[in-house]
């Protein structure tokens, strides 16, 4: 099995799997916390060196405010029951997107998380957290109208490496993989600039129900495809 340097997952299916069980939606969201400690132990035995993770988009809050709150909440306990683990294996924690936005013992816990792994050299682990590519775009488009603003470029300059430097994920290689659980067939406004050679895996398993042996076979489907970027071999 061919091991990605990144891997991006869409954790879909927590709602669904709840309903199918009589459950309110957060306990799915509860289930699905248990199922993402698994996965970023998993990755790091594996060898990947990026995992990202799409927690939470900026079209979310539409949902239930009940849902909505428990899902912070829920960050909340991740970070004070896994951050002790993740900074001993070396984990660098990163967060993708405009968090400044989210409810104030959430953005403790954020900062928290992040100040304690700053130097770790390990697996880093980035949470997309009110998140949504085309506002990235929008952002990194911005960034760089400002350097042309300000003289320091010109608008002949501005080229992907400009452009990327306004990006969340700037520094990062782009995913060689993405991985939506819980069967969709869409990205859902997720890493939309950096998944233009991703490959797409898509499996019907909620992501509660996404265990490392689903994982594995997500990566064996991956490892088998031909990656071309528009070339020929």
């Amino acid at each position: 099995m061919t091991v990605p340097q990144h891997v991006a997952i869409i954790m879909d299916g927590n709602g669904r799997w709840a309903k199918e069980r009589g459950m309110a939606r957060v306990q799915g969201h509860n289930a699905g916390m248990k199922a993402l400690r698994e996965i970023v132990k998993h990755s790091d035995v594996l060898g990947v060196k990026y995992l990202t993770v799409y927690a939470f988009s900026t079209e979310n809050w539409k949902r239930p405010e009940d849902e909505v709150s428990g899902i912070f909440k829920l960050l909340v306990r991740y970070v004070k029951s896994e951050i002790r683990e993740l900074d001993e294996n070396n984990v660098r924690v990163r967060i993708l997107g405009d968090w400044s936005v989210i409810p104030e013992d959430s953005r403790k816990a954020v900062q928290t998380a992040l100040a304690r792994t700053e130097d770790n050299t390990g697996l880093v682990f980035s949470i997309a957290l009110n998140y949504g590519g085309r506002a990235e775009i929008l952002r990194a488009a911005r960034a760089a109208a400002e350097k042309v603003l300000s003289g320091e470029i010109g608008v002949g300059d501005i080229d992907e490496s400009i452009f990327s430097e306004g990006l969340y994920t700037y520094g990062m290689p782009d995913p060689d993989v993405i991985i939506r659980t819980g069967g969709e067939y869409r990205l859902s406004n997720f890493l939309t600039w950096q998944s233009a050679y991703s490959e797409l895996v898509v499996t019907p398993v909620y992501w509660p129900d996404f265990t490392p042996e689903e994982y594995d076979r997500a990566l064996e489907e991956f490892s088998s495809r031909d990656r071309r970027f528009g070339g020929i071999k």
